[in-house]
């Protein structure tokens, strides 16, 4: 605890105390805030605050960091598998009968104890034993680690877990662009407007100016281009050309850098390619 608090200095404020206590000062402070009450339910057990206004993830990760190695004491649950490693253990041979106790093969060398194979002596989850322990105590070998672990979070009225905590804003930005694009492909299905789908409106509309423009006689100065090069079969063969000898030094570059992926790649180029169908003309429009 002195080594969390001295961590935390200046970036958060631990607190202890008696459940009772923690929770009528909760239940007081809500009759003015009733948000407070949401953290009732969790003031269970060996509990504690950590009040802050910094980063929590920062916070978290400092407390998390802070443990200290601790025995194992008779009775306690055993939080992961305690292995006894094969080797010598540095005791005297008159601990032998203790060792056979246990079923813990073992033979004398260089005047010690020395354990044959590993043994498992608790496994996650049981009690440990009081032959266990006084086996670690006298082995000197301390499985445990202790320290605070943060169970719930509280800010601004909301109870959340902590893992919430380990969500980037490159995930949040992910997530709202994937509900964007459903939003404005429900839009455009439905015929319902919506402002994400206003983009695709505009575009398909100048698709449609487009078409009309090359069909007829009527010319706008965005069509002009399209026009003109229609007109001019030369300059629109020069463009093609063009076109195809960019995508051989496309294709080898690209083969170069990651040949290997290539056959992974062709599903994604044909999604873009049928995105740029559907948004026609959309970058001459912006």
């Amino acid at each position: 605890m002195q080594q969390i608090r001295s961590a935390l200095r200046g970036k958060a404020v631990l607190l202890m105390g008696k459940n009772t206590m923690m929770r009528k000062a909760i239940k007081e402070h809500s009759e003015k805030n009733k948000q407070l009450e949401a953290i009732l339910p969790h003031v269970v057990g060996n509990v504690g605050f950590l009040f802050t206004d910094q980063d929590l993830n920062v916070v978290r990760q400092a407390v998390l960091a802070i443990k200290v190695p601790a025995v194992a004491r008779s009775g306690s649950i055993s939080p992961i598998d305690v292995i006894l490693p094969a080797g010598p253990t540095g005791l005297d041979p008159g601990q032998t009968s203790f060792m056979q106790a246990l079923n813990i093969a073992t033979k004398i060398n260089k005047g010690q104890v020395e354990v044959v194979s590993d043994v498992s002596l608790v496994k996650k989850g049981d009690k440990v034993g009081p032959s266990e322990a006084t086996l670690l105590q006298k082995l000197n070998i301390k499985p445990f680690t202790y320290g605070l672990i943060p169970i719930a979070v509280y800010e601004d009225g909301f109870v959340y877990t902590p893992d919430t905590l380990d969500i980037s804003d490159e995930d949040i930005l992910s997530k709202f662009l994937s509900g964007v694009q459903k939003l404005a492909a429900l839009s455009l299905g439905s015929g319902i407007p919506s402002l994400p789908a206003l983009p695709h409106y505009f575009a398909n509309a100048f698709r449609s100016l487009l078409a009309i423009s090359v069909a007829t006689d009527i010319t706008f100065e965005r069509s002009k281009e399209i026009k003109e090069l229609l007109e001019n079969p030369e300059a629109l063969a020069a463009l093609q050309s063009s076109a195809v000898e960019a995508a051989p030094a496309a294709a080898a570059a690209t083969q170069t850098s990651a040949a290997p992926a290539a056959k992974e790649a062709e599903p994604a180029k044909k999604e873009e390619e049928e995105e740029e169908d559907d948004a026609g003309f959309g970058g001459l429009f912006d």
